[in-house]
């Protein structure tokens, strides 16, 4: 019985998310619930992922963790509330098996030790794929089948949405207590193979509002967002699932990019506003509709989060012409070679026609660089033991 071993070990990566049907504003700030429902895609972890191990030993005098090799305040009020939640739902399950004592291990302290592939404050999703990887890997120490939305939202709201891979939909709930505030699959990874998503990374650096705070002066000021969320999301949050379900691009291109606009129009409706895009931004939506107005049709489409980085989506065919614009419109500095990671995009001439379109001042070094990805399936456990972030005494292994 691996609840009786003295040690448990396991090792989970978790993907990043990106909504379509943007989440801003909560009804409770203490579970995190929020005042609409989104819809989100969940990208590949070959190329963005966080990483975590989790050990639960009886030798461990207290709960610890590290992120990216620094020692954090295992303190802090959202780690607290996933590790109670996963501990109530572990003994809420040996409870239902009342016949066996509950196991010694319920009472083990826990180490975890994480690390993400990418910058962690900038602007991608990394508390969502944090938390999402901290839920998963609790629940696999502790033996929790549960569905997990809720450990994984008590850490970050949007983290529940990062633990299906595909298209992905967290339904707001009505109760007050939050039992049916759940993330739900609407289609699986494998559904729409020829959709790619470009993530533009604008600026690496720490957003100057949180998210956390942002959202809570929008809720607090913004007629707008209480709009938004009553009279705008419920009917968006079908059309998009239809236009997933039909892979309509079209359909699904334009609503993403009307969606971002709306959140970002929240933000500059709080009072004092918030501007999460900056001049780049802004270069890259005017780019984006040169673009699709050249070419008749919407072949690629934006949506930003809480900070200046766009991530576009498009399909296959149309991800080197795009990418080619991009170069043109932001020339790299110096880094020509470093400029596109992730997927392999074969170079593409732009035709002259489509740089008289891009009608815009070149800003060189405006993108620092490209991760070019697709949609990718949800957490994954890591059977190989070399791959423990930590070792058998429970400490970070030192760096190889």
């Amino acid at each position: 019985m691996a609840s009786e071993k003295s040690l448990v070990a396991v090792t989970c990566t978790a993907p990043i998310n990106i909504a379509v049907i943007k989440y801003w504003g909560k009804r409770d700030e203490e579970l995190i619930l929020p005042i609409n429902s989104s819809l989100s895609v969940t990208l590949h972890q070959d190329q963005l992922k966080t990483t975590t191990t989790a050990v639960i030993s009886k030798d461990f005098s207290e709960d610890q963790i590290w992120l990216n090799g620094r020692k954090e305040d295992v303190g802090q009020p959202r780690i607290q509330a996933c590790l109670r939640e996963i501990r109530r739902l572990a003994r809420k399950r040996r409870s239902a098996d009342e016949k066996d004592p509950p196991p010694v291990s319920l009472s083990y302290k826990v180490h975890v030790a994480s690390v993400n592939n990418f910058p962690t404050a900038a602007g991608l999703a990394s508390s969502a794929a944090g938390y999402a990887c901290l839920a998963y890997a609790l629940a696999q120490v502790y033996g929790v089948e549960h569905d997990l939305s809720e450990v994984a939202r008590r850490g970050s709201g949007s983290a529940c949405r990062s633990l299906y891979g595909g298209f992905v939909e967290w339904q707001m709930g009505e109760q007050a207590d939050g039992k049916d505030s759940i993330a739900r699959q609407v289609a699986s990874e494998l559904h729409w193979p020829e959709l790619r998503a470009l993530i533009l990374v604008v600026s690496a650096e720490k957003k100057p509002t949180s998210s956390t705070v942002g959202m809570q002066t929008s809720v607090e000021t913004s007629a707008l967002l209480r709009f938004r969320a009553e009279a705008v999301v419920p009917a968006r949050m079908a059309e998009m699932t239809r236009y997933i379900k039909e892979r309509d691009f079209q359909g699904f291109g334009q609503l993403t990019m009307k969606d971002s606009n709306q959140f970002h129009a929240t933000c500059l409706d709080t009072f004092p506003p918030i501007s999460y895009l900056n001049d780049v931004s802004r270069r890259i939506i005017h780019l984006v509709h040169c673009f699709n107005t050249h070419h008749g049709q919407t072949k690629v489409a934006y949506t930003f989060d809480a900070g200046p980085n766009a991530v576009i989506f498009t399909l296959d065919d149309t991800v080197a012409e795009f990418v080619a614009a991009v170069r043109h419109s932001f020339p790299p500095e110096s880094n020509g070679d470093k400029f596109l990671k992730g997927l392999p995009v074969r170079p593409a001439l732009l035709s002259d026609e489509l740089k008289a379109a891009l009608d815009m001042e070149p800003t060189p070094g405006g993108i620092r660089y490209i991760i070019a990805t697709q949609v990718g399936p949800g957490p994954q456990i890591l059977d190989d033991p070399l791959a423990h972030l930590l070792g058998p005494d429970g400490l970070p292994k030192p760096a190889a």
